[in-house]
């Protein structure tokens, strides 16, 4: 990295990196069964770049320079044997705790057994949609392990609990939508004779008898205008879940596993009781109910989280669900949003993966760095974390982030600036994820990386990867594009920026006032072409709905993911079964080849086709 603060902080391209925290990698990290040993000063990890006293067994913290004792663990007779100690010699490590120390931790071979399922079912559908529904519903059922809890709700003006105890006959008991329920009801439903979580051994046919009971919607009422009390229902399942703790005070939450889920099956926005906007975006008070339906759902997406569970939201159909206001009760509960074309086979197999995704839970991702770097801005499925949230040191300079769900598939752009000019050789970052998985062993992953420092431009500009610097200034331009206008402005920035890279990085041109873009750096105008002209930030996707769901996985996604989002890879399938990678700018048919488009959250396919 440049020495230089000037340039190292020249906002067009900016430092950065991308940190997956939950990613299994491969070879995976060495795997350490007892706690980690941290500074007492500023709460680092002790790392293979420290600098161990062999004779006293005291280690240097790379971040605050303070020694450290080891309770004469790392007293050894040469530095090659501090290497039989894996912290010492490799860049990541897994520290595993198996126990766990939650009060009414019951440990299982697999806590997913026993982490419920409630599915939630808008009833507002017409017949072809709730058929489409209800074979989505079938399959999913029949996919889930004999163990596995599931609860069914249906909501519409009111929400419908359904019972499992009575037999082949459908049973629900009935709440009113336009309003949270009371302590009364969900005491009542807790407490009664119904039973509204069930294993799947036990209550298959049953699910199937509710599933095929469904009705479509009966009244002439336009989609959009139908009364859905979405909020509500997610309320209900909330108390059903916690089951008698919600008879305990605020914060004390009894759990026995992993993360429970609540899969919601939308074909439309709320529009009644809690959460809810008016069913016309024309209404005179639009803008301000949106926005109290939106602090609303962060609230119910807070509270979710607090008890392990996530919300994800499935939608389909053509009825606009209005994203911003369902967005926050996914995105708070560590869950997703997603919409499709229908209920169909997509919709069921979306479904599927969801009941099954690992995921972890209580998550905190700490970035600590030399004392010359400051952290920014970071961007991903988080948020900055309370100081009483988590344990603090004396001088615990660390950036501090809540995660809701740690999963394979998140990452985060980290953005970070210098203080000023660099004087030393190397500079250090560590990266820290605290979670427990999904079978409740604490897991705490530490990486450590060293960056040596360089006054020369071009050796600097030679070791950015440019397909992560791509994905880094996307993640900063798409978080910024929060409305279509937002993103009118942010394709605008585009020309600027790479117009700033030349002038700042590049080489003027001979008797012209031009720059030359760096060579070190030719890929990175093409991947910011894509992400001004795709679905991102451009129109070619109809409703603004569809680009909001977008943005959002974008802005959450895996290096991966987000780079076939930003910059879609070309694929040409010719006879014989050979496959070639083409510049996604290369889509010439040819009578005798497929063209394959893979953007990521979609794939597109060009056959010739003769008449």
């Amino acid at each position: 990295m440049l020495k230089q603060k000037k340039l190292l902080n020249a906002p067009s391209l900016g430092f950065g990196a991308l940190v997956s925290p939950g990613k299994e990698v491969a070879p995976g990290p060495e795997v350490v069964e007892r706690d980690p040993r941290r500074c007492l000063n500023c709460g680092a990890y002790v790392n293979l770049y420290c600098d161990v006293l062999i004779a006293s067994g005291q280690w240097q913290c790379i971040i605050c320079k303070k020694l450290n004792g080891s309770e004469g663990e790392f007293v050894v007779s040469s530095k090659q044997d501090l290497l039989h100690w894996p912290e010492l010699a490799s860049t990541t490590v897994d520290y595993v705790q198996v126990g766990n120390r939650r009060p009414g931790f019951v440990p299982v071979s697999d806590s997913r057994v026993s982490s419920p399922i409630f599915i939630l079912i808008d009833e507002c559908l017409d017949e072809a949609h709730l058929q489409h529904l209800q074979g989505s519903l079938h399959a999913f059922v029949d996919s889930l392990p004999p163990t596995a809890k599931i609860g069914i709700i249906a909501y519409g003006r009111t929400v419908s609990v359904y019972d499992f105890s009575e037999g082949a006959a459908v049973s629900a008991d009935v709440l009113p939508g336009n309003k949270s329920p009371t302590h009364e009801a969900l005491k009542g439903l807790i407490y009664g004779t119904g039973v509204y979580l069930s294993p799947i051994h036990a209550s298959l046919p049953v699910a199937h008898t509710i599933f095929s009971s469904l009705r479509p919607y009966q009244l002439n009422v336009p989609e959009v205008s139908r009364d859905r009390c979405l909020g509500a229902a997610v309320e209900v399942a909330l108390g059903i879940i916690q089951g008698p703790s919600v008879e305990l005070s605020r914060g004390i939450i009894k759990r026995s596993g992993g993360n429970c889920r609540i899969l919601v099956c939308a074909g439309g926005p709320c529009t009644f009781g809690p959460g809810s906007v008016p069913h016309s975006v024309k209404h005179p008070n639009y803008a301000y109910l949106e926005k109290t339906a939106m602090k609303s759902m962060e609230s119910l997406g807070h509270e979710a989280q607090r008890h392990s569970t996530v919300i994800d939201i499935f939608c389909a159909g053509q009825c606009p669900v209005r994203v911003p206001v369902l967005q926050p009760l996914a995105k708070c509960s560590g869950g997703v949003l997603l919409l499709h074309d229908d209920f169909g086979e997509a919709f069921g197999v979306n479904l599927q993966r969801a009941s099954t995704r690992a995921a972890g839970s209580h998550g905190l991702f700490e970035i600590r760095c030399s004392d010359n770097m400051l952290v920014t801005q970071v961007i991903g499925p988080g948020e900055e974390a309370s100081p009483d949230s988590h344990e603090t040191f004396k001088h615990d300079s660390s950036f501090c982030i809540q995660i809701h769900s740690v999963e394979e598939t998140q990452s985060f752009s980290v953005s970070m600036e210098t203080k000023g000019d660099i004087k030393s050789d190397f500079v250090f970052f560590q990266f820290a994820v605290r979670y427990s998985n999904m079978y409740q062993a604490e897991i705490t992953r530490v990486i450590t990386m060293r960056l040596q420092t360089v006054d020369g431009l071009s050796a600097y500009l030679a070791s950015v990867q440019e397909d992560v610097a791509s994905v880094i200034i996307g993640k900063r331009t798409v978080l910024r594009a929060r409305t279509a206008s937002d993103a009118i402005d942010m394709r605008l920035s585009i020309d600027e920026r790479v117009k700033d890279i030349a002038f700042k990085f590049g080489n003027q041109a001979p008797k012209s006032k031009l720059y030359r873009f760096p060579k070190e750096l030719a890929s990175l105008p093409e991947c910011l072409f894509h992400l001004k002209r795709g679905p991102l930030l451009g129109s070619i996707i109809g409703h603004e709905d569809e680009r909001s769901v977008l943005r959002n996985l974008f802005l959450n996604a895996s290096f991966d993911l987000s780079l076939r989002m930003l910059a879609p890879r070309c694929i040409m399938h010719r006879e014989g079964g050979t496959f070639e990678e083409l510049p996604a700018y290369d889509l010439v048919m040819q009578s005798n080849a497929a063209v394959v488009l893979d953007h990521g959250t979609d794939i597109f396919i060009w056959l010739v086709c003769y008449s």
